[in-house]
């Protein structure tokens, strides 16, 4: 057990820990006293979190759904921060980013179920690449007006992550990159299947 002592391993703990927190599912039954994941899509995640509540209060909605993207946002990046701050290496800084979108997409409280992981993938990718996620979110803002489909407008903009990373960064080791994109396509399988059905529901 003497492994449990070495900083890199505490802190992929905690990254997984701290990632798996499913603050859409608390703030919704604190709030708003209903269960997402027993509503709508079954997320933990914003897009469903505001669908749900948004049912009984829609100004209510729109508070608990801002919430949770920005506590599942920061619930990487920050120990993330804490870890740079340290001064652990970069590699165990990806390895952090990595355990942190598991940790949403399966929570260990959840019975290993989670979200999609697009916000907390955002979060740790702003912090670990600042320019490729800022393109991200542009291709998403532009999703998300004309589209309307929140998944559409999620993958594209981690498309655009993982192509703009291989420009503005080539000499880096993309493995971490990827692994996060494939989780987060992964998790949006049931998504792409009811598109390729046209019953995918747009975000009004």
């Amino acid at each position: 057990m003497d492994f449990l002592f070495n900083t890199n391993v505490q802190f992929f703990i905690a990254a997984y820990l701290v990632g798996g927190i499913p603050f859409g599912l608390l703030l919704a039954k604190k709030f708003a006293g209903v269960d997402v994941k027993a509503s709508g899509s079954g997320s933990i995640g914003a897009t469903n979190v505001l669908r749900v509540v948004k049912e009984s209060n829609p100004a209510l909605a729109k508070k608990l759904g801002v919430a949770t993207l920005a506590l599942d946002a920061l619930k990487g990046a920050l120990v993330l921060a804490l870890a740079y701050f340290l001064g652990l290496s970069e590699a165990t800084l990806w390895g952090i980013a990595v355990l942190a979108v598991v940790g949403h997409c399966f929570s260990p409280y959840l019975n290993f179920e989670g979200g999609k992981g697009i916000a907390t993938g955002m979060g740790v990718m702003m912090f670990m690449l600042p320019y490729e996620t800022t393109i991200a979110l542009v291709v998403w803002a532009i999703g998300a007006k004309t589209i309307r489909i929140s998944s559409v407008s999620s993958l594209t903009g981690v498309a655009a992550l993982l192509v703009s990373s291989f420009y503005i960064h080539p000499e880096m080791a993309h493995a971490p990159v990827v692994i996060i994109m494939f989780l987060l396509f992964y998790k949006h399988i049931p998504n792409i299947i009811r598109l390729v059905k046209g019953k995918e529901k747009r975000v009004v």
